[in-house]
């Protein structure tokens, strides 16, 4: 895997202009043969789409919900859905080029997406869902400091726009992690960007 560290990217919400890029990046992240470039695909779980043009429009024009985008050179390179859900933040659509996964991007991009959460919404927890049998990417949030709740939930079997299941085993668990308040999430912001 080739991977090319981003050292500040910028950080912005996206608008409707942005769909096309947003769904090229959400699937190349997730599915087919180029999302294998990455470590984060799911090609070998779901055949067809990730998302779709009117489920990233949804997301950038529902209210208290924003796309957040991080680019260089005005080229989208990574994003998240974040949604205000009394008290705490729903993470989503978490994407980032599968050439540049493992360089630091997608963890700049979830401290962002913490920053915005606890100082616009003054959410107490970011919480978000999992693939149960994606058990790297469960550890990789593990790490960043997300608790396992043991909440699961099914997958939507037969509903096409969540993909082509190739497994009939899948489900969701829900993932939490705390966002503390005041100068302990500044350390925490300071940390997380240490780590690279």
């Amino acid at each position: 895997m080739v991977t090319t560290a981003i050292a500040q990217p910028v950080f912005r919400t996206a608008g409707a202009e942005d769909v096309p890029a947003l769904v090229a990046l959400i699937e190349s992240a997730y599915r087919g043969d180029s999302s294998r470039a990455g470590w984060t695909t799911e090609a070998h779980l779901l055949d067809g789409r990730r998302t779709d043009p009117e489920g990233v429009s949804a997301v950038i024009g529902a209210e208290h919900s924003r796309m957040l985008v991080a680019e260089a050179d005005g080229e989208i390179l990574g994003c998240c859905q974040l949604e205000s859900r009394d008290g705490h933040a729903y993470f989503g659509m978490f994407a980032v080029r599968p050439t540049l996964q493992g360089g630091g991007l997608g963890r700049q991009v979830l401290a962002e997406a913490e920053r915005l959460a606890r100082e616009e919404w003054g959410a107490d927890e970011l919480h978000l869902t999992v693939i149960t049998a994606r058990e790297d990417l469960i550890a990789w949030y593990l790490r960043r400091g997300f608790a396992r709740t043991g909440r699961r939930s099914a997958f939507p079997y037969g509903e096409e726009r969540f993909g082509r299941p190739k497994r009939d085993d899948l489900e969701f668990e829900l993932l939490v992690k705390e966002l503390p308040q005041g100068a302990s999430a500044r350390t925490e912001d300071r940390a997380s960007r240490a780590d690279g």
